[in-house]
């Protein structure tokens, strides 16, 4: 997924994960401006000329950090170093990152699209420069800041008294992008919020990242910051953080939710979540838990502590993953959770196709396939899903007037080639790469997919629509024939990715089915029904489980080997059981039936990693 599509400025408190903590965790967070400034620069006080470097994640306002820090040094002078100061030249960085961002408008029309840069921060910095910063730095006689992106490399920490990380989730740096409050690493001046969203994707996101977990993985941050509210900073000291991490990670977890709009958006979150007329009349996207674009909440001492989920895979993704799952996707989270609503809106989404993992390693730098899945939660009059062709469709015919249509906004009867299924709830399709598909108008869809940094849709067509700005939306024809399986009509459809449910555990309590299951994706699903206060118990087999409460009021999910480890789910909510929890149960605690929805790695996995 990208925030290429804009995040809502709408903050979803409800996402707050409350694990009893120590009171050592409890009492060393720091909240205020003014009291995380005197706690670092008070930390200081044994050193004659003390190095403060102050690092972060893409969007972080160093300015305004190293201003509070210098309002609370007093009987000593201090300086500011910027790290802009000795990066090359941007003439020399967009050289660097050329093949990275290229200017290919006939595949990638709007330029959505890019390859993952698999450099270093270090690639970035002018060498002399940097000792000559740090001769300066020597030479000042008071408090040197040293800030900006590169303020760990490795000749800084070696002089270092104190490292501060700041870090803010990736909703709040898509938010600041799109207010022009930074500029890409290197830039002199600040590019479009799309020309600057796709270099954070494919770049800037990329090196700081790989900074953030080096810090982590050798224990050289002092002061963790949560920098999402310039006018409140938490801090958290580094072996607190790791305590406070530790814990978490032996409950089930929610990540705090994104809201994004659509021109096919729809009103079903809207309603269920009482989410406000005038954030938005069209939610489209709701990032319930894509584990590169949401963060965690977490509940220290009543203040709400945030942080990435990528930041709590570097401190616990063993954990959570397992050790097995963890290796096989080199500490990624390998699923992603989202839901589509289309639910009393005015139209489908685009009919589109996703590349194979071949296709992605080849021209993105990807780390494998971007396969999906539809599982329908809720519908509406009509409801279709739409995958795979009919099977009389003339596919060179349609693929003819889809092309046309992109050229002279001719419409296309798509129905006469496209394979429409009723949408029931509780039908999951399994959608791997290269398959034609759309969710149809007039459904509430959880989705899921598979490992991709980024977000690679190749519309094929989508209705003539315009975007608000009234400008066509762009259409990928050149990339969707290259990953297009034309063969993929109905028959296979139902013989291969939209399986009947298949009952496999039924008792008093519950009935346990599998919905999803392909030999072409490596995870797949089951639908849990559990009768009034209904109790089911399962394994995690040393990987890890989630689940989303697709119907019903409200489940209690705990460790059944220590059952104060839990979390209370409400409908719609996704929860991850991490696999260091061996064995969990849920329990129906409402008043009625509910379903529970699971999805959760193959035993054999690794032979499906595409």
């Amino acid at each position: 997924m990208s925030f290429m599509f804009k995040p809502l400025a709408y903050d979803d408190l409800s996402a707050i994960n409350k694990p009893l903590l120590s009171s050592f965790v409890r009492s060393a967070i720091v909240v205020g401006n003014e009291n995380v400034a005197e706690k670092i620069i008070g930390s200081l006080g044994q050193f004659q000329k003390p190095v403060v470097l102050v690092d972060g994640y893409v969007g972080s306002n160093f300015v305004n950090f190293v201003e509070q820090l210098q309002k609370q040094i007093s009987g000593k002078s201090s300086k500011g170093f910027d790290m802009k100061d000795v990066y090359l030249s941007e003439e020399k960085i967009n050289e660097l990152t050329k093949s990275n961002l290229p200017l290919n408008y006939d595949d990638d029309p709007v330029l959505l699209f890019g390859s993952l840069f698999d450099g270093k921060l270090e690639d970035f910095i002018d060498y002399e420069k940097l000792k000559t910063m740090v001769r300066a730095i020597m030479d000042f006689d008071g408090v040197s800041i040293v800030y900006g992106h590169g303020a760990t490399l490795e000749p800084l920490l070696e002089i270092a008294a104190k490292v501060v990380y700041i870090d803010i989730s990736p909703k709040s740096s898509a938010i600041r992008a799109r207010e022009g409050k930074f500029k890409n690493i290197g830039d002199n001046e600040t590019r479009p919020f799309n020309a600057l969203m796709r270099r954070n994707y494919f770049v800037d996101f990329e090196i700081v990242i790989h900074q953030r977990k080096k810090l982590i993985d050798k224990n050289f941050i002092d002061f963790y910051i949560d920098g999402n509210w310039d006018d409140e900073y938490k801090l958290l000291p580094f072996g607190a953080l790791k305590e406070l991490l530790g814990t978490l990670v032996k409950y089930p977890f929610r990540s705090k939710p994104v809201y994004l709009e659509g021109i096919w958006g729809g009103e079903y979150i809207r309603k269920v979540r009482n989410i406000p007329m005038d954030i938005s009349k069209n939610i489209a996207w709701i990032f319930e838990f894509i584990p590169m674009e949401t963060s965690i909440v977490v509940d220290v001492n009543s203040y709400k502590f945030e942080l990435p989920f990528a930041t709590f895979m570097t401190f616990e993704g063993k954990s959570i993953l397992g050790e097995k799952a963890y290796e096989s996707f080199g500490g990624y989270f390998p699923i992603r959770f989202n839901y589509d609503d289309t639910y009393h809106s005015d139209g489908n989404m685009s009919i589109q196709v996703h590349p194979k993992g071949e296709f992605t390693r080849k021209h993105y730098n990807e780390k494998g396939s971007q396969d999906e899945a539809y599982y329908v939660i809720a519908t509406g009059h009509n409801a279709k899903t739409y995958v795979g062709f009919r099977n009389d469709a003339n596919v060179d015919e349609f693929i003819e007037l889809a092309e046309k249509s992109q050229s002279d906004g001719s419409d296309v009867n798509y129905k006469k080639y496209i394979n429409g299924e009723a949408s029931i709830p509780g039908k999951q399709f399994m959608l791997p790469a290269g398959t034609i598909h759309a969710s149809g108008q007039n459904q509430f869809i959880l989705e899921l997919g598979s490992l991709t940094i980024g977000s690679y849709t190749y519309k094929i067509y989508d209705y003539n629509r315009k975007d608000k700005d009234g400008k066509p939306r762009p259409i990928h024809m050149k990339n969707a024939k290259k990953v297009l399986e034309y063969n993929r009509n109905a028959d296979w459809v139902r013989k291969n990715i939209m399986i009947e449910p298949i009952l496999t555990k039924e008792c008093e309590d519950f009935k346990e089915y599998i919905v999803g299951d392909t030999n072409l994706m490596y995870y797949q699903t089951s639908r849990v029904e559990l009768n009034t206060r209904g109790i089911y118990s399962s394994n995690n087999n040393d990987q890890f489980t989630v689940i989303t409460l697709v119907d019903g009021e409200e489940i209690e999910v705990y460790s059944k080997s220590n059952p104060d480890f839990k979390f209370t789910q409400k409908y719609l909510e996704i929860v991850v059981i991490p696999a260091n929890i061996t064995d969990y149960v849920i329990v129906n605690k409402g008043y009625q039936p509910a379903v529970v929805h699971k999805t959760y790695l193959k035993p054999n996995f690794e032979n499906y990693i595409l």
